[in-house]
């Protein structure tokens, strides 16, 4: 059987228009939709789903919130096959076990006012660092779907030293779906304990260093079907800043992540945790291989 695309949902209208991404993504792969609601979800808040159903935030059930999504995703995508769920335990937990039978992991986020609409709740953070499934947490515009070619191209952040064959791949599949180009990113920088005459203007071991990013993203970007559009770039700075500005012109950024046996935490890298906060589109995370 298929694995299908799993969406967590809370009630708040950030999952519900989650529910529709991941409808709109589903349809792309060809998969099935399962749409499920933990009881114990972290400061979880019905006031949306509430009012939609003229009920006092008390009267609102697990039920009623999967439902509720199930119908924006089935309106959006007809033909789609819909399942939901409502599951008693604790929302991270239950969704990394979702993960073991999913293909793809959707989660939504949505701000508090202040600071905090830049940030992710620890649900969010916890499916993204523990899953086995690629993960996407919808960050930026909720109005990016996923067939519709908003910024017009899907960014990867090609890392240095991993092997990015897991991230690539799955990167130019959502290139190819999309019918977009495939942007890659390739950060670098001059190390800080070269000589000060190694600079970008006078050359030398700044080339150096550029043209071994560029190699890197070469070596990346081997296997990429053919039919996938490639622009390579390689660009000088710290590679969050970097691919937080990509984020800006993208539809999706999709980014790795080393899983270490026998180690807790989250088991994200920083480039990774500083982009699930702060970019600017809806970011993909997937497990190197």
């Amino acid at each position: 059987m298929r694995r299908p695309v799993v969406v967590g949902v809370d009630g708040s209208e950030a999952s519900l228009r989650a529910a529709e991404w991941a409808a709109d993504e589903a349809a792309l792969c060809e998969l099935p939709l399962r749409i499920v609601y933990a009881t114990l979800w972290e400061r979880y808040e019905g006031t949306d789903l509430a009012e939609d159903l003229g009920e006092p935030p008390d009267g609102v059930r697990g039920h009623d919130i999967v439902n509720a999504a199930a119908r924006r995703a089935e309106r959006r995508r007809p033909d789609l096959r819909v399942t939901t769920d409502v599951l008693p335990e604790e929302a991270a937990h239950a969704l990394v076990r979702e993960g073991r039978r999913a293909s793809l992991l959707v989660v939504g986020t949505r701000g508090r006012g202040g600071l905090a609409e830049f940030l992710l709740g620890s649900v969010s953070l916890a499916v993204a660092g523990h899953a086995d499934c690629p993960v996407v947490v919808l960050r930026g515009s909720h109005d990016n779907q996923a067939t519709r070619a908003v910024r017009g191209r899907v960014v990867v952040g090609v890392g240095e030293g991993a092997d990015d064959t897991a991230v690539v791949r799955f990167a130019a599949e959502e290139a190819r779906r999309r019918g977009v180009p495939l942007a890659a990113v390739r950060a670098w920088r001059v190390p800080a304990h070269e000589p000060a005459e190694s600079t970008p203007v006078t050359g030398g071991p700044a080339r150096t260093y550029e043209r071994r990013a560029a190699e890197a993203l070469d070596a990346a970007l081997a296997d990429v079907p053919p039919e996938v559009q490639v622009h390579r770039h390689t660009v000088e700075g710290h590679a969050r800043g970097v691919l937080e500005a990509a984020s800006r012109e993208a539809d999706l950024l999709v980014v790795g992540t080393r899983r270490h046996r026998g180690q807790y935490g989250l088991q994200l890298g920083r480039v990774t945790l500083a982009v699930l906060h702060h970019a600017a589109c809806p970011v993909a995370v997937v497990r190197h291989t």
